[in-house]
């Protein structure tokens, strides 16, 4: 049996809360140093064997390009600029988040020039700006630890289920609005977005189907797999996808497949995969999809031959 940690999001929560508004303002970084991609891809973060991070990212005197991240190994935010010189900023219990993100800021500026930042918080039930911050001080490396390996199981299972994907997808996307990894695979046809604010309307533009990840939140406060479509279509809730343990949840209106009981199965990693497909042939029938999208997700034709 493959062991994979346990995330109990009541007993992290605080420190989940701290580290969602660390990712916060690398994330605000990127969205406002890289070029505009369709679905708001630019904006995403990525999860590596250090932590979450950004891409490269332009910098204004043309000298080169900055990465940033959490370093969930070390507990340090960093900043690195391609031409060699860099900056860490400990992660440590009582260091709030304001205190952090104002010494990051500072070393961007040294490294970079001043960026001009939006710090509220975004997508989030606190609204103090990110550098004013310091109520969230709650720092427990354990805990980080153990979101981290359990992001990293996460995140491979994602990979897995997007690569034999023909179609146009999304990398394995670290969203730092909602603390979760994603991967969306599009049919090729436009859609309606929900609604007209700024997100919506920028990442809803495209017929989808997004399968994740998130380790819990005040709305669900399990960690656990999800999948939905959009634009959700009649009927779509009326399945039952694998394993038997996956429900639809109606208050979130998708999919749910919860951590636990992905950790209690014989073969983890096998499991989520099983969910995550399950969720991308159902939807696919659904919304009457291309039958050659679907076959190919299922690796036939075969990704390499």
């Amino acid at each position: 049996m493959n062991s994979w940690p346990s995330v109990d999001y009541q007993d992290w929560s605080d420190t989940c809360d701290t580290l969602h508004a660390h990712s916060q303002v690398l994330g605000k970084l990127a969205a406002t140093l890289a070029a505009p991609e369709p679905q708001l891809q630019h904006a995403a973060l990525r999860l590596t064997a250090r932590g979450w991070e950004t891409l490269a990212l332009p910098v204004g005197d043309h000298s080169g390009a900055l990465v940033l991240g959490l370093d969930l190994r070390t507990h340090e935010v960093f900043v690195e600029h391609s031409g060699g010189a860099g900056s860490r900023v400990a992660l440590a219990p009582n260091r709030s988040v304001g205190e952090v993100t104002r010494e990051l800021l500072g070393a961007v500026t040294t490294l970079a020039g001043p960026v001009e930042l939006e710090l509220s918080p975004q997508e989030v039930w606190w609204t103090v700006a990110l550098d004013q911050d310091d109520e969230h001080t709650t720092y427990d490396t354990g805990a980080v630890e153990r979101y981290f390996a359990a992001a990293t199981s996460a995140a491979l299972v994602l990979s897995a289920y997007r690569a034999p994907y023909r179609g146009r997808s999304t990398p394995v996307n670290a969203w730092w609005g909602s603390f979760d990894l994603s991967v969306s695979l599009f049919s090729g046809s436009p859609a309606q977005p929900p609604s007209t604010d700024f997100i919506m309307r920028n990442a809803m533009d495209s017929q989808e189907v997004a399968v994740g990840w998130w380790p819990g939140d005040p709305r669900y406060p399990k960690a656990a797999f999800y999948a939905y479509a959009h634009p959700h279509v009649t009927g779509f809730a009326q399945s039952s996808p694998a394993p038997e343990a996956a429900r639809w949840e109606e208050t979130l209106g998708e999919f749910v497949l919860d951590w636990n009981d992905v950790c209690s199965s014989r073969d983890p990693h096998e499991t989520a995969l099983s969910f995550a497909r399950s969720a991308l042939r159902h939807a696919c029938t659904v919304c009457q999809w291309d039958p050659a999208l679907l076959a190919s997700a299922e690796a036939d034709p075969p990704p390499i031959r």
